[in-house]
């Protein structure tokens, strides 16, 4: 009777098993129909050197030296190399990644890092041809460059849309990871729209697709076989895939290499602003109903938005009239529209929202980078307050270093502070309820903390080195 049961049960489940497995992917027809128009990209970079060995990047005399040659392999020079003590010689630096043709006549997408310092681009196609490539152009920013091929016919990938893309889709990778072209691999879509550090041009797709080094320029394609990003990063602590990759969505590579195709760079807009992201607290301290926009936490001088009237703590609610949900989204947006252009924002300042309009400036070809030191030290420092925080007013010289006109140095941060504010920083400004009050004195500073209710929440305007930020600190009473 029991093995009667069993039967009934195993036959009821049959059914479900069997549809189960049909709904498995199947890679098979992708593979073979999309991995003609996937190539291996090799590249030659012809490096001056030493003597402690052909291959090795860094002269002696270079501050890296020390410290990288004890890791690098010691290669001793050809027997044609010129017998020497200590003379410089020119050695091939090479790199292996991947990329795709979009086109039959032969323009090649891969990743800017991939053929970034190249001498010389060499295309392997899948049918074992290997073709000299020009560099038509590579946007850093992005990680996007294009590359062209002599000649017509190729196989080419049909493009997909980005936009419908779902978490939790299967999507598929095409590469050369450590060298070994045409390798397939699949997962699903983690996330979309990832922001990462440093990288404010890009909504990145992260996958959880096996990616390792020399799939980096590859395209990761959805199961309709079109291609919706390219793969470009890896999170890893071993410098091999540990399950998250991130890919450019195909939408912002296709924006770039319009651009590249039509005159070698990309141009974007920009408009002057250091921006952050609002926390609810953040949110609160300025009077908003909720956690969104952009934070202006600094304004260069001179610059779109200084001249159309921005302020430190205003909070970018639209722009062009889209949404700014994150902060993320607003170096996209403006990064795309056209310098010269007129835009609308709508912000919020002092506890309502505000329309200005402003023309768009131009972003230079490499970012701009410049430090100096802000720090100084008075003589007399005041007692510490009830935060924590020793704190002295700047002298007219720290002013002009540091092109301030008010603020207070914290000097010292007793008795465990608050983890927020560092030794260094410069407080510039309270805010709360979005009224901000410029802070001038110790003694004026203090009063405004004793106004607080216990368990309040205070923000203030930090200048941190050469930028700005808001930072809030919770129960600014209960020390």
């Amino acid at each position: 009777m029991i093995r009667n049961w069993l039967l009934t049960i195993g036959l009821a489940l049959f059914p479900s098993l069997l549809l189960a497995q049909s709904q498995l992917p199947d890679f098979v027809d992708l593979a073979e129909k999309q991995g003609a128009a996937v190539v291996n990209i090799s590249t030659t970079q012809v490096v001056r050197g030493h003597r402690f060995g052909q291959g090795f990047p860094f002269d002696e005399d270079d501050p890296a030296f020390e410290f990288f040659k004890r890791f690098a392999p010691r290669q001793f020079p050809g027997p044609n190399a010129p017998n020497v003590p200590n003379a410089p010689r020119e050695f091939e630096n090479k790199s292996l990644g991947s990329g795709f043709i979009i086109s039959a006549d032969g323009y090649i997408l891969t990743n800017a890092h991939v053929i970034d310092g190249a001498d010389e681009v060499v295309v392997k196609l899948a049918d074992k041809r290997e073709l000299k490539a020009k560099v038509i152009g590579a946007d850093k920013r992005t990680d996007v460059a294009l590359i062209k091929i002599d000649g017509n016919g190729f196989p080419s990938v049909k493009l997909g849309d980005t936009t419908k893309l779902r978490v939790g889709e299967w999507v598929v990778a095409i590469g050369s990871p450590f060298g070994f072209e045409n390798t397939v691999t699949a997962g699903i879509v983690s996330a979309k729209g990832r922001s990462l550090p440093q990288e404010n041009f890009v909504p990145f797709i992260q996958t959880d697709v096996a990616i390792n080094p020399g799939n980096s320029g590859g395209p990761l394609f959805n199961m309709r076989g079109e291609v919706v990003g390219i793969n470009s990063q890896i999170y890893s602590r071993s410098g091999g895939y540990q399950g998250i990759a991130f890919s450019i969505p195909i939408d912002v590579a296709m924006e770039i290499q319009t651009q590249l195709r039509s005159g070698g760079k990309v141009s974007r807009g920009r408009i002057g602003v250091v921006i952050q992201e609002v926390s609810k607290e953040l949110a609160d301290s300025f009077g908003l109903s909720k956690a969104q926009g952009a934070l202006i936490a600094s304004i260069e001088k001179g610059g779109p938005a200084d001249k159309a009237g921005l302020e430190a703590g205003d909070v970018i609610l639209e722009f062009n009239g889209r949404p700014v949900v994150q902060s993320s989204d607003l170096p996209r947006m403006v990064g795309n529209t056209k310098p010269g252009s007129k835009a609308k924002l709508e912000i919020w300042r002092g506890g309502a929202s505000k329309a200005l309009s402003m023309t768009v400036g131009e972003m230079p070809d490499e970012p701009l980078n410049g430090k100096a030191s802000r720090r100084g030290k008075p003589a007399d420092p005041a007692p510490a307050n009830k935060l924590g925080l020793v704190l002295s007013e700047p002298s007219a010289e720290q002013k002009h270093q540091m092109g301030i006109h008010h603020g207070l140095i914290i000097q010292e941060v007793r008795d465990g502070g608050r983890g927020e504010l560092r030794q260094g920083d410069v407080i510039l400004a309270l805010i709360q309820r979005g009224v901000q009050t410029e802070v001038r004195s110790a003694d004026q500073f203090n009063d405004l903390l004793a106004k607080q209710g216990k368990g309040a929440s205070i923000t203030l305007l930090v200048r941190r080195g050469d930028s700005q930020t808001f930072v809030t600190i919770r129960g600014a009473q209960d020390k």
